[in-house]
Order: C-alpha cells, then structure tokens, then sequence
C-alpha cells in the first residue's frame, strides 16, 4: 500500500504525498487508510473552491468549466466531459473521488481540510488563450480520436503508469508535444501546490495530489530543503 507514496520532511513539518489516479478506485482506498492511519493535523489536498463543490455534486472535473468562451474552447469541455462519463461507465468510478473521499478522511481524523490548487476555471481559460493554434487542433484531434476509438485503458494500465519511469516518460512525451500546455497545467500548479503544502499548519501533512504532480511538488519542496 506503500507505492506512489513519497514521504519528505520539510522544515519541521513531516509531508506525506499520495500520488493518485483520479479514476482509480485503488487511489480511493489508498488515500483513506493512510490519512486515517496516520491522523495528520491537516490534509491538502489538489482541489479549489469551485472543483469540490463540482465534485460534491457529483459532476466531472471538466463541468467545473464555465460554459463560456470560444466555440473551440467550448468543444475541448465537451469532449473531455465525454471521455470521463466513458472512464466512469467502464471502470463504475466518477473523476475525483480519491479527491472527495482525502476530505472525508480528514474530517473523520479531525484534520483541518487546505484546498491547494489554482482556480481550475482561470487555469484553463489562459491555456487556451496562450496555446498555439497548432497546439489546439493537435489536442483537439488527439481528443476526438480517443473519444472515436475507446480509451483502450485498464484501471491496471493507468495504475502501472504511475510508476516512476513510466510517469517520467510520459510527462517529457507531454512537455515535448503541449510545451506551453505542461507549463501552465502541470509545472505552475505544481509551484502553487507546494507553496500550499509548505504554509500548511501542522506538523504531520498529507497531500493529496494526481501522480503527475508528484514529482514537480517535491522539487518545489526541496529548494528550500535540500537535506530533506
């Protein structure tokens, strides 16, 4: 139960990280035996005001985005809205219930709940002011082909992802396609994430966050930190 866990002192604070798959049910009971074995005094976890009332009423990540914009910005939200209600009739599990059940956890520990991330909806609006037309047809195409196609994905695979060579290939495969994309999604959320982590109150933290962010919260973490 060990795995996609990284364990950091930070200061005097002791910082446990869970790496989760936001679809994973194995995420979901990973998150709660650790945030209910080792009761920390706050738990952080990768949501903002907006996503977890989304998610409390059951709605995916991506309905969380105002219906406003551009037309092919409007079309980015419908189709990753669809390709999470396919994930969820294949797998049972709506997006973001590792997420839901860190907040249930830390109030059944007494944790004090910190939502950590960026607003998601101004986080998406800028990328796709920022990104390249060629950058949005090329992630609007690739989009459609896995909607056309079938993910293809088991929970099994997305779990094996999370390993740390595997994450790593993936992210740089990323970088390398969607720079500006990675940038703004991934690397500056990563900066903010562990800014949050770093103010939490407390001495024993919990941070719960999707395994991409792993390994840019830590490096974040440990600037200030480097016998950590």
């Amino acid at each position: 139960m060990e795995e996609c866990i990284t364990r950091l002192h930070v200061g005097a604070k002791q910082v446990t990280l869970i790496g989760t798959i936001h679809m994973s049910k194995r995420s979901v009971e990973q998150v709660k035996a650790v945030i209910e074995t080792e009761c920390p005094e706050t738990v952080c976890v990768e949501l903002d005001d907006l996503r977890i009332l989304a998610l409390a009423e059951s709605a995916s990540e991506a309905d969380a985005v105002p219906a406003d914009g551009d037309l092919p910005f409007l079309v980015l939200n419908t189709i990753i809205a669809a390709l999470q209600k396919l994930l969820a009739l294949d797998w049972g599990l709506l997006p973001g219930q590792d997420l839901l059940q860190a907040v249930k956890s830390a109030k059944a520990v007494g944790a004090q709940i910190i939502l950590a991330d960026c607003n998601i909806q101004a986080v998406f609006h800028r990328i796709w002011e920022n990104i390249s037309l060629k950058e949005k047809a090329a992630l609007l195409a690739r989009l459609i082909g896995l909607l056309t196609t079938g993910i293809g994905l088991s929970e099994a695979d997305l779990e094996n992802m999370k390993a740390p060579d595997n994450l790593a290939a993936i992210l740089n495969k990323f970088g390398t396609e969607f720079p500006e994309l990675k940038s703004m999604l991934i690397d500056e959320r990563d900066y903010v994430l562990a800014q949050n982590i770093k103010k939490a109150p407390g001495r024993r933290v919990v941070a719960v966050v999707g395994a991409a962010h792993v390994p840019g919260i830590v490096k974040y973490l440990l600037e200030d930190n480097p016998d950590s």
